[in-house]
């Protein structure tokens, strides 16, 4: 089969489909103890996760409170605006988070990133938009595999490159911009990857508004431009749109857990052993987030568009909500390994966390995107990226919190230490799990294009 051939075959229509990462989210969490320690704000060792969940949470706060706006936005004047805009934000204030001199700068510079930065909702419409129907677990795989990988790359940047003057002395010194700034280095390079990203996005064609194509296409365009949100009734009808709403909640609480996870994992990891911790430096944190995105981007090419054409998205969830109990179950046992064996087994512990994780968010993306027609998938996203962007500002503050007070109850006779904090991820793992079964989740009508 030729190129045109292969085209058609995937694509709805005549579009191609890119997807800006996710970097700036959570490349902050390797370093974020040791940036909070520098503020030095907290009184005691004890207190640093506290203080760093507040600024995890920032971003997502600001995120929460506008993604429903943006999906409008891109609803009513296309998806590439929106997703240009997004870029632009993250190169500017990304680079001036890492240009932070105190804690309530850091806590600015990450809410008005995530309050300008509306791409992902859009993308997950754009995804789901230029794929047929059936290719379209393929689409949010990717969508979600370029997500989750940003989420572990972006990590592993902040984990190899934090603090480069007390690593790569020969190279940078004391003195140097990246010496008085030691974390300014990650985030500058990211924003540089965000301008390519920005000069891709560009290039991209509009999903919407398009009356060039067959009768069928247009029909969907003039079915869209009669859909406006002059008086909120399409904001109406998709909040009485249970399929939606219900796969939105599911979504909210697994990624509710993400988020703490991904805070706890690098707070666990690089504070004392005598608090329970790994004792990693950042760039062992780096080392083990890199190995797990690679691991993550093999599953979810390979592997799971497979998985959920035999089994739907809905058992593909279930089954990795299921599994990642026992796994994070095995977590402080792992604490108590020392070398190769630790470095092995915690590699591999994380990347199975991680494809399990994204494979339960892409089965709630697809439910999502199937439960809406296309003239409201920016807004459906957008309130669904709204709704979990208030869940994942609860996360790091909790799981900072969570952490704080975990470490001060190594001696404790019920689930010492970071054993407790393990088993409330699971707690939430277990409700995510429940939200998945009937008569609660309610299943797409397939007649919705």
């Amino acid at each position: 089969m030729d190129g045109n051939g292969i085209g058609e075959s995937f694509l709805k229509k005549k579009y191609y489909e890119d997807c800006p990462g996710s970097l700036p989210i959570s490349s902050l969490f390797p370093f974020l103890y040791f940036m909070i320690r520098d503020f030095h704000i907290a009184k005691r060792e004890e207190d640093i996760g506290y203080y760093a969940g507040y600024v995890g949470s920032a971003f997502m706060f600001g995120r929460a409170l506008t993604s429903v706006l943006w999906g409008m936005i891109a609803d009513r004047y296309g998806r590439k605006p929106v997703i240009i805009f997004g870029t632009v934000s993250v190169v500017i204030f990304n680079t001036l988070f890492g240009l932070s001199t105190s804690f309530w700068m850091a806590i600015s510079t990450r809410f008005l990133l995530g309050s300008l930065c509306g791409i992902l909702g859009p993308m997950r419409a754009y995804a789901s938009e230029v794929c047929r129907k059936e290719y379209q677990a393929l689409g949010m795989s990717i969508i979600s595999t370029s997500w989750g990988i940003g989420l572990v790359i972006g990590p592993a940047l902040g984990g190899f490159l934090a603090q480069p003057a007390e690593k790569f002395p020969n190279i940078f010194s004391s003195d140097s911009l990246f010496g008085r700034f030691p974390y300014l280095l990650p985030c500058l390079l990211i924003s540089i990857f965000s301008v390519g990203v920005l000069v891709v996005c560009c290039l991209l064609p509009e999903t919407i508004h398009n009356h060039k194509g067959n009768d069928e296409e247009c029909n969907d365009s003039d079915a869209l431009g009669a859909t406006t949100f002059e008086s909120g009734s399409s904001q109406k009808s998709l909040l009485k749109n249970w399929p939606l709403i219900s796969s939105i909640i599911a979504y909210c609480v697994f990624q509710l857990h993400d988020m703490a996870y991904a805070e706890i994992f690098s707070l666990w990891a690089v504070s004392p052993r005598k608090n329970g911790g790994l004792s990693f430096s950042t760039a062992d944190v780096g080392e083990v987030l890199a190995f797990s995105g690679f691991g993550l981007l093999l599953f979810q090419l390979f592997i799971y568009p497979v998985a959920e054409r035999n089994f739907g998205p809905v058992m593909v969830s279930r089954l990795g909500a299921v599994l990642t109990i026992p796994l994070l179950s095995s977590y402080p046992f792992i604490a108590l390994l020392k070398g190769l064996t630790l470095m092995l087994l915690i590699n591999c512990a994380s990347i199975l966390k991680n494809v399990l994780s994204v494979s339960i968010t892409t089965g709630l993306f697809l439910l999502q995107n199937r439960s809406v027609a296309q003239q409201q998938r920016g807004a459906a996203n957008g309130i669904s990226m709204s709704a979990m962007s208030l869940f994942k500002a609860i996360g790091p503050a909790a799981g900072g919190s969570l952490f704080s007070w975990a470490q001060k109850r190594q001696s404790a006779f019920f689930l010492p230490g970071d054993q407790m904090v393990f088993f409330l991820l699971n707690m939430i793992e277990v409700i995510g799990l429940f939200l998945t079964f009937k008569p609660f989740l309610a299943l797409p009508d397939d007649n919705i294009s």
